[in-house]
C-alpha cells in the first residue's frame, strides 16, 4: 500500500519544516494527537517517538490509535522519515517532502506499508480499511494543523520584522 496525502500552505519550506519536526509540541497545536513523546531522544526531529491519535467519525464517535517509530528529520534536504517499529502499523516507512513553492510550500506525506501481519487479508486491511480510513484521515488533519501553525508563525515574524 502506498498512500500519499498533500498539502499546500503559504509558509515558507523552512517553517514548515520545524513545525513538522517538532513533534513532541504537535499535542498542543493537533487535537487529534491525544500524546507524542520520545522514548529515546537523539537531538531534535530523532530517535524512536512513541504517538497515539484520535480518528475520529461521526459526531463524537472516535477511535484510539497509536505507533511508535524511528524519526529522522533532515533539515538539509529538508526530510522527515519515519519507520514504524511498532504498533498495527509496524514496518511502515514515512517520509514527510517539503518543495518551496511560489508563495509558500507543498507538504507530502508518503505512507508505504505491506499491511498488518494478518494472513490472508493484510493487503485488503490496509488497502481498503486502515490505509483510506485511518492513515490518510489523520495525516490530512496533521498535515492541515501543521500548515495553519506555519502560517500563523510566518505571519508573526512577518509582523515581528514590520516592527
Amino acid at each position: 500500500m502506498t498512500r500519499t496525502d498533500e498539502l499546500v500552505t503559504s509558509a515558507p519550506a523552512d517553517i514548515v519544516f520545524r513545525v513538522a519536526a517538532d513533534v513532541e509540541r504537535w499535542p498542543e497545536i493537533l487535537p487529534h494527537y491525544r500524546w507524542v513523546r520520545f522514548r529515546e531522544k537523539q537531538g531534535f526531529g530523532r530517535g524512536v517517538v512513541e504517538m497515539a491519535a484520535w480518528r475520529d467519525f461521526a459526531g463524537p464517535l472516535r477511535y484510539p490509535t497509536w505507533w511508535a517509530s524511528r524519526m529522522d528529520a533532515d533539515p538539509d534536504v529538508p526530510i522527515v522519515r519515519y519507520h514504524h517499529v511498532d504498533g498495527i502499523t509496524r514496518g511502515m516507512d514515512v517520509a514527510w517532502e517539503f518543495f518551496p513553492e511560489d508563495g509558500g510550500t507543498r507538504v507530502r506525506i508518503i505512507h508505504e506499508w505491506d499491511g498488518p501481519a494478518w494472513p490472508l487479508i493484510r493487503g485488503i486491511a490496509a488497502d481498503a480499511v486502515i490505509g483510506p480510513h485511518f492513515i490518510s484521515a489523520i495525516a490530512r488533519r496533521t498535515l492541515a494543523g501543521v500548515g495553519a501553525e506555519a502560517e500563523r508563525r510566518a505571519a508573526g515574524e512577518e509582523v515581528e520584522r514590520d516592527a
